[in-house]
């Protein structure tokens, strides 16, 4: 049989036409413009996930420069202890030294010697050793005060050179969440109202699924319900958790807002933070570090007021309330609120007052 070469080569480069639009439409190039809702809906989860990423370094950063700022008031206290300490030797050796050239300088033996009374002059001798003693360890501590003022002003120095780099960093990150929220705003101003709606509709659907999975894995039998025990005979957790958790109640409805710690906004990590402050447990400002330093403990054993940590990177965060439900302020654009505690990936859980 003879083939035709032309019409085997136009057939080879359709399917492979066909194939690259296939590949096309399962993986957009990057930069591409999402088409899809269920694409609007990846591309902006992606945006508020870099900015709440970069967010949390911003507050990592920002709580850095507060320690600096305290460390290096600390300093600064050091340094003028330091100068007064220095200025009391120096009229301390000054005095020593005039009461010696008072005396006239002569060796404590020599006036001994020469002195008509005896008894008197072992008095004389012995007040004058201690004197020179006294003038001694005076200048010995003059000293160790001058090299402790320049060993801490020179601490004071470097802190604050820190200080001022860090300040230069915060600027930048807080652009960068800037333009990654504006991205964001751009994809989502390109929707109609009617599309608008579908996603919010579409991303309830997706939290409802993921919940159902997540409860169905049973992982909530032993969880506290918030009003009780739970089936593994969990408690409705600790005093201060519940506290923490009428706080963050009172706080539903206001706005996501990052870097923000309240009263009038927050962002995930300063509602979680606020609102075990509130019921006297000081815990990290981040989400990271809540989840790097605050105890964990099994997501089956979970209690309200503990804190669940989501995405592989540890930046978002909720306080859990009972019930597989918990509050969390979502991203910009949204408002403080309850949601399913399943609806995100979950990373782990940690307890404040463990």
């Amino acid at each position: 049989m003879t083939q035709n070469p032309g019409a085997h080569g136009r057939r080879t480069a359709a399917v492979v036409t066909l194939a690259l639009a296939l590949t096309a439409t399962l993986h957009p190039p990057a930069g591409a413009e999402p088409q899809t809702l269920p694409e609007v809906r990846a591309e902006l989860d992606r945006l508020y996930h870099r900015a709440e990423v970069a967010t949390e370094q911003y507050n990592a950063l920002d709580g850095k420069i507060t320690r600096q700022e305290k460390r290096l008031g600390t300093l600064r206290a050091h340094v003028a202890s330091a100068e007064r300490k220095l200025s009391r030797l120096t009229a301390l050796a000054g005095a020593a030294a005039r009461s010696q050239y008072r005396g006239g300088g002569v060796p404590a033996e020599v006036q001994f010697a020469l002195a008509r009374d005896p008894e008197r002059a072992l008095d004389n001798a012995s007040l004058a050793r201690q004197a020179q003693l006294a003038t001694r360890r005076t200048v010995g501590s003059l000293t160790t005060a001058q090299e402790e003022l320049r060993t801490r002003s020179a601490a004071a120095g470097e802190e604050l050179g820190r200080l001022r780099r860090n300040r230069g960093s915060l600027g930048s990150r807080r652009r960068t969440i800037q333009s990654r929220i504006d991205e964001a705003r751009r994809v989502e101003s390109r929707l109609e109202n009617r599309q608008r709606r579908e996603l919010a509709a579409l991303e309830r659907r997706a939290a409802d699924q993921a919940q159902a999975e997540w409860v169905r894995t049973g992982v909530l039998d032993g969880a506290g319900t918030g009003t009780g025990t739970g089936t593994g005979g969990s408690t409705a957790g600790s005093t201060a958790g519940r506290e923490a958790v009428a706080f963050a109640r009172r706080e539903l409805g206001k706005p996501y807002v990052w870097g923000a710690e309240g009263p009038g906004s927050y962002d995930c990590s300063g509602l979680t933070s606020q609102a075990w402050l509130k019921a006297g447990v000081p815990i990290p400002r981040t989400s990271q570090e809540q989840w790097r330093r605050l105890p964990r403990v099994p997501v089956t054993r979970m209690r309200p007021g503990d804190l669940i940590i989501y995405n592989a990177d540890a930046s978002h965060v909720s306080l859990y309330i009972g019930g597989g439900r918990m509050i969390h302020a979502p991203r910009p654009g949204r408002y403080v609120t309850v949601a399913p505690a399943g609806s995100m990936e979950i990373l782990g859980v940690v307890r404040p007052d463990a």
